[in-house]
């Protein structure tokens, strides 16, 4: 690999971790219920990344990123055997730091409303949920993470909305 090629390797692999970094420390932290296991989880998916062939990933980079952190934080999960639940309090603290305080209140308020809701979902509509309205992806993307079908995925996010609206 010539320098300029390594060079644009690390620009680009520098870009991605902007890009994804708090989104997938978010995702693996909701899984394993501790943010810093969560960074962890997330430090180990870039890490795969750098090992990984950038033209192997185009198309479905976002797909290869959640799935290799949900196997990932899965993985620890299992390992530790014991789930606690990241509670709406910690999500929003970390998160307020990079917003005033008025719209941190309101947010960590709303988080805080919204996550007592989801946490009576089941396990697999709450991780389609977020993965939908807290990450952005598509049904297909979640599919492919959750290795569910793209109906299920919806029939999943539609009973959900069903309940919370209950």
């Amino acid at each position: 690999m010539s320098s300029n090629e390594h060079s644009e390797t690390g620009d680009w692999i520098n870009t991605v971790v902007q890009q994804y970094e708090r989104p997938l420390v978010r995702y693996a932290a909701q899984i394993v219920g501790d943010l810093e296991r969560g960074r962890d989880v997330a430090q180990d998916t870039f890490l795969r990344l750098c090992k990984q062939d950038r033209e192997q990933l185009d198309g479905h980079l976002v797909e290869w990123l959640y799935t290799v952190c949900r196997n990932r934080a899965l993985d620890v999960r299992r390992k530790e055997s014991r789930m606690k639940s990241m509670t709406a309090e910690q999500t929003s603290v970390q998160e307020s730091r990079d917003t005033d305080h008025a719209v941190a209140t309101e947010q960590q308020e709303t988080t805080a409303r919204v996550l007592e809701f989801v946490d009576k979902l089941t396990e697999n509509q709450r991780e389609v949920v977020r993965l939908k309205f807290q990450h952005g992806l598509s049904y297909k993307e979640i599919a492919a993470v959750t290795e569910l079908s793209v109906s299920n995925v919806g029939f999943l996010i539609h009973t959900a909305i069903k309940k919370l609206r209950v």
